[in-house]
């Protein structure tokens, strides 16, 4: 997806991580993880445990949580078997979420830069009712290196034209953080996902408590520059 004419007219750009951010699926995917363990007779990580490693790619938790005696790939497909089935039901808008991106469209060109795949990212914004107001959504097959590379951030700012100036990424983790400044864009972080609040708060001084908060400060920045 590329930007529309009317998009060429606004100055900011946002790009918005995903879980944590504008959504909640910890269910859909604390489930899911259950049933992937389960299919090669593993006992599943604790809930804990996995919500601490949501925002890195798939392959990388099923390493980090001690997945074994299979390959990885083998339990990431059946992980996305699972959720493919449960993630509309067992998803929902963060709080604010929808009055933050609909906000967000009066004056910024918005995208999504998440690790999770485009294909499910984008069923789910569809069914929410929001996908109409993201002009790109770049996702873990659309890249060769996830967050914290840049490289997600820059494919988005490459497909709709734009430059880092005047651009924000909006996110839950410090993994979002760091490839905001990688890519030379300003990040913001919000406390209401996954990432802990004092390790955000230690940075970026751009925090808030969802994105809402984040949205309306943005906005107050892109008028008066402080």
């Amino acid at each position: 997806m590329r930007a529309g004419s009317g998009a060429l007219r606004k100055r900011v750009t946002i790009l918005f991580d995903l879980d944590g951010t504008l959504i909640d699926s910890t269910e859909a995917i604390l489930e899911s993880f259950r049933y992937a363990f389960g299919r090669f007779s593993e006992p599943p990580p604790a809930d804990h445990e996995i919500k601490r490693l949501i925002g890195y790619p798939l392959d990388v938790m099923f390493e980090s949580l001690g997945a074994k005696g299979h390959p990885v790939d083998g339990y990431v497909a059946a992980y996305k078997e699972c959720y493919r089935e449960i993630s509309r039901e067992k998803t929902v808008p963060l709080p604010g979420a929808k009055s933050a991106v609909e906000e967000a469209a009066e004056f910024a060109v918005l995208g999504v830069v998440t690790t999770k795949t485009a294909r499910y990212s984008v069923e789910l914004l569809e069914h929410m009712g929001l996908m109409d107001r993201f002009e790109v959504l770049v996702g873990r097959e659309d890249v060769e290196n996830p967050k914290p590379h840049p490289e997600p951030i820059l494919r988005a700012l490459d497909l709709l034209g734009r430059g880092s100036e005047n651009c924000w990424m909006v996110g839950d983790t410090l993994l979002d953080v760091e490839a905001a400044r990688a890519a030379g864009v300003a990040p913001f972080a919000l406390t209401c996902g996954y990432g802990a609040a004092r390790e955000l708060a230690c940075a970026t001084e751009y925090l808030a408590e969802d994105a809402a908060g984040a949205v309306k400060a943005i906005r107050r920045h892109s008028k008066t520059g402080y």
